[in-house]
């Protein structure tokens, strides 16, 4: 950061930390994916990162604009009420409801007991003490049971977040492909400016590096070679191959 000042200035002055770091975030910071999505998409470009930058951005948004189409047009065949994932999540609270009983604390407090754990449901707060409402945003097996008690739509206490409406909402617009440059509508103010490549330092010797460098605690996992015939996944000892690796090859101790 040292090198950017001026990044460095507008990230913690301007945008704020709890914008761009998850140990400042002041939301809820379970079941969010940060790492996976952007070695998903270093993968989908693994091929193109070798493209100059408008070749580049042409593929991110052809792919994009195929994502955000094959999306839609699932959003628009839901039948149930909430999304495929999260209906799918939520049928089996359904099962491990039966069974139990509850009593009524308060207009909307439920004390529901049975099974491993008892809970307390407030179903006007949508919390319960096992905690998984809280976080989940999806009614536990205690709410679901304090709600069909309270004559309460269990499907009015999810999130509206996972409803099929808002999956609709998500991928309603449609990327459009950017076209020919004889075609695009640069404003005087942007076509005016004058834009410096950027200053580039002595290449390095050797063969420039492809592959990203490894995260604190990943490790690449060795695969096993056997010593004997040198195939992988088995070792020496439990190898039926009558052949040796080494067969073949000259004595290490004599010229070539």
């Amino acid at each position: 950061m040292h090198r950017y000042l001026r990044v460095a200035e507008y990230l913690e002055n301007e945008v704020g930390f709890e914008k761009w770091s998850r140990c400042h975030f002041p939301g809820l910071r379970n079941n969010i994916t940060t790492t996976n999505i952007v070695e998903s998409l270093n993968i989908m470009l693994v091929n193109a990162r070798d493209l100059s930058y408008i070749a580049l951005f042409d593929v991110i948004q052809e792919k994009m604009s195929k994502w955000w189409n094959n999306r839609r047009i699932v959003a628009m065949t839901i039948t149930a009420p909430l999304t495929p994932s999260r209906e799918s999540e939520f049928w089996p609270c359904f099962v491990q409801s039966n069974g139990r009983h509850t009593s009524q604390l308060n207009p909307v407090t439920y004390h529901v007991k049975g099974g491993e754990h008892e809970g307390v449901v407030d179903i006007f707060n949508k919390t319960c003490t096992c905690k998984e409402f809280d976080i989940d945003k999806l009614p536990c097996v205690h709410a679901i049971v304090a709600a069909h008690h309270a004559h309460v739509s269990v499907y009015s206490l999810v999130s509206p977040y996972y409803t099929k409406e808002y999956y609709v909402l998500a991928y309603n617009e449609t990327i459009y492909l950017v076209g020919s440059q004889s075609q695009w509508d640069v404003p005087d103010e942007v076509a005016v400016r004058v834009v410096l490549p950027r200053e580039v330092k002595d290449k390095k010797r050797g063969r420039p590096k492809t592959s990203r460098f490894p995260l604190a605690g990943e490790f690449k996992k060795q695969k096993n070679r056997c010593g004997k015939c040198g195939a992988y996944e088995h070792y020496k000892k439990k190898c039926n191959s009558q052949t040796s690796s080494t067969e073949g090859n000259p004595p290490t101790d004599m010229p070539v």
